[in-house]
């Protein structure tokens, strides 16, 4: 908002030759006496303050352009476009647009509205009052514009896994310049925005360089904008379409308890997913001519009455376009007495090669004959200190095997001895 005091006298008389001018020739002359009047009828004094305020509006909407008096004493308020031409004198308009309506007027306020406000609509808008001196304030239009088209674009329709692709989102014609935000799923990431101006409109390109992945196959890509004149999420997308290799995991279908003994059967099922969809899955054994009696069909593998000889690795192989990838399964064929849950065999993919699993159960019979051996060594050593152990022996009454009595044998004891010696004992 700013004021400033119109110069007194014959001033008035040029607003009224003005404002005449612009009027409909069956208003020209009622306007000019009302302007003249006005004119005689402006009061001497301090004067009275004039007040506006700025309007901003989204194109197509309304603007309410208001011109307020503080004090009022009944002097004309009028209201002006940029280009000086009266809209109302007083509840008058002269002006032949109609997009421009009355919604109040009276001594302290003129309110006019305008529809359909266009952006040749921007501008300041004078308003004047006639008091002495006169007064001037103007309000200041300002149109907001959104963007007339929202467009993405991705370089390739399809990408291969691993590939860096580019996406543009372009949002023309906004005034201001938009902001552009880009999100993959829910994850905001960052592009590049360059702004083009003309004709005090602008476009904005953002321009997004994205390196896919397998796991963006399917999620969309979003572009969104951020204007004044846009309320909501005003956005558009697209959908990632990514190809990758395949993804491949080995299921034993038989034996159901997953105990491979000799005798029985064994069913593998080969499962492989990609994009496009691997049309060729292939089984080999690895190092090693495949059984005679394994069956092959399609992605299972069946190899009947199980022997030691079936052991070792097998390798389920599947490709499509983007490339090849397997997985292996290691067999392990157990003895028909064994009872034992075997451990679950490990099944992994790899790309040219991949690392057999371990059979838990080779390693819990480790275990067994390393303990079987510790209790035979605990037993050998039990039986040697067992023969080796010490014989008490005492010779208290040496010399009665030759006594005929008891008595004989210890006077015989007694004097086989040295009074001086001491009974000895001895351990053999």
């Amino acid at each position: 908002m700013a004021s400033a005091v119109l110069p007194s006298g014959s001033q008035c008389a040029a607003a009224a030759a003005v404002a005449a001018a612009a009027a409909p020739p069956g208003l020209q002359l009622r306007l000019l006496l009302l302007l003249l009047s006005a004119a005689a009828l402006i009061p001497t004094g301090d004067g009275q303050n004039l007040f506006t305020k700025d309007v901003t509006v989204v194109e197509g909407e309304v603007a309410t352009i208001s011109c307020q008096v503080n004090k009022s004493d009944d002097s004309v308020i009028q209201l002006l476009n940029p280009n000086r031409q009266t809209i109302y004198f007083k509840d008058f308009r002269p002006l032949k647009d109609s997009r421009f309506q009355l919604l109040n007027f009276s001594s302290s306020e003129l309110k006019v509205s305008l529809t359909n406000v266009s952006i040749s609509d921007e501008g300041r808008y004078f308003c004047q009052l006639y008091t002495d001196p006169p007064q001037e304030s103007y309000t200041t239009i300002t149109v907001l514009v959104p963007p007339r088209n929202l467009m993405i674009d991705i370089q390739k329709d399809t990408a291969v896994e691993g590939e860096e692709i580019e996406v543009n989102c372009t949002a023309m014609a906004s005034k201001p310049a938009t902001t552009i935000r880009w999100f993959k799923g829910n994850k905001e990431l960052k592009g590049k925005s360059e702004v083009e101006e003309w004709s005090d409109m602008y476009t904005v390109t953002s321009q997004l360089m994205l390196t896919v992945h397998k796991e963006d196959d399917g999620v969309p890509v979003i572009c969104q904008v951020e204007h004044p004149a846009v309320t909501g999420n005003l956005q558009t997308q697209r959908y990632l379409e990514v190809q990758y290799k395949p993804q491949v995991h080995i299921q034993m279908t038989y034996p159901l308890q997953g105990l491979t003994r000799e005798g029985d059967a064994l069913e593998l099922t080969c499962e492989a997913i990609g994009k496009p969809q691997p049309v060729m899955v292939t089984w080999v054994r690895v190092d090693d001519e495949m059984p005679q009696h394994a069956v092959l069909s399609g992605p299972n593998l069946f190899i009947n009455n199980l022997n030691k000889t079936d052991n070792g690795t097998y390798r389920c192989e599947a490709s499509n376009t983007v490339g090849k990838a397997h997985s292996d399964y290691m067999l392990y064929v157990y003895d028909t007495t064994a009872t034992t849950e075997p451990a679950v065999h490990d099944s992994r993919a790899g790309e040219e090669g991949a690392i057999g699993a371990v059979d838990h159960a080779v390693i819990g019979g480790v275990v067994a004959v390393v303990v079987f051996a510790m209790l035979c060594l605990l037993i050998i050593l039990g039986r040697y200190f067992a023969r080796h152990k010490g014989t008490y022996f005492t010779h208290e009454a040496k010399g009665a095997d030759d006594a005929a009595d008891a008595d004989t044998a210890i006077i015989n004891a007694e004097g086989g001895q040295n009074n001086s010696e001491e009974k000895k004992e001895y351990f053999i």
